[in-house]
């Protein structure tokens, strides 16, 4: 009878155990991925940052986000890539996707992703942040990915992000914004409904000798085997889609004409 009643007790016991370890271990990791505090810490520029509510942006260590509650994902995902960084890319193991814990609202669970027939599509890319451990690691926070079919995903959206690093190790140092049209989505996902954007947007600013240059892409969310010169915009017409004002900070004069213009002369494909 003793062993009747001993053999469940321990069960529980180890169980118990199990469970305080696993939380420990999940703390200890979010932890890790999570760099929070009242300093702006991310390598993107702040003066470059869009235009946002305070309480929705939060500062990783390698890039900042505004996050959007309503469509349970980031509005806009700012970062600067160096060629020193992609020079001293590594190869690193993969992480899980965990919840990112620095979003105030609370940013949704990856498991709303499972089985919707969308992949977690990166917004700032993790091989943009192959150069540390940690910086890898942040890309896998839930406030940076976003519903992407596969087939878009893998295609269109790699090839750009692919020529983004082609950009950062010509021109040495670029920023980029980045973000999905959710007002007018194509549904939702998950238990917390996710928005699947309509399009992607994504932003590629540099500075030389003779001031800023913005090239900017405006992407339906389909599969496309189109040039990618197809599908620049202006700035102006990324911010009636978005109804962000982007680069709120820069001189009117200044701000004016990078917003209005379309570069695709001065960078190199």
């Amino acid at each position: 009878m003793r062993r009747k009643y001993t053999y469940p007790l321990l069960m529980m016991v180890a169980i118990t155990i199990i469970y305080l370890v696993n939380q420990h271990l999940d703390q200890k990791q979010k932890e890790q991925h999570v760099a929070t505090g009242a300093e702006i810490k991310s390598t993107a520029l702040s003066f470059l940052f869009p235009e946002a509510a305070p309480e929705t942006v939060v500062h990783h260590q390698y890039y900042s986000l505004s996050y959007n509650e309503a469509a349970e994902q980031a509005s806009w995902v700012a970062y600067t890539l160096e060629k020193s960084q992609l020079q001293n890319s590594k190869s690193l193991s993969r992480p899980y996707f965990i919840v990112d814990n620095a979003v105030e609202t609370g940013a949704a669970d990856w498991r709303n992703y499972k089985n919707s027939g969308y992949d977690r599509g990166h917004l700032c890319p993790a091989g943009d942040r192959s150069f540390s451990t940690q910086a890898y690691n942040e890309t896998f926070l839930t406030s940076n990915i976003s519903p992407q079919l596969n087939a878009f995903n893998a295609g269109i959206w790699n090839r750009l992000e692919n020529q983004v690093r082609d950009w950062a190790s010509r021109y040495n140092k670029i920023t980029v914004i980045t973000g999905g049209l959710t007002t007018n989505g194509l549904g939702t996902i998950g238990t917390e409904n996710v928005v699947v954007p309509s399009a992607f947007y994504k932003m590629v600013l540099r500075k030389n000798d003779s001031g800023y240059s913005c090239l900017a892409f405006l992407i339906p969310h389909r599969e496309s085997d189109a040039a990618l010169q197809q599908f620049v915009v202006s700035v102006d017409e990324v911010e009636n889609a978005t109804g962000i004002d982007f680069f709120p900070q820069l001189e009117d004069s200044i701000e004016h004409k990078i917003e209005a213009e379309k570069p695709v002369d001065r960078w190199v494909f």
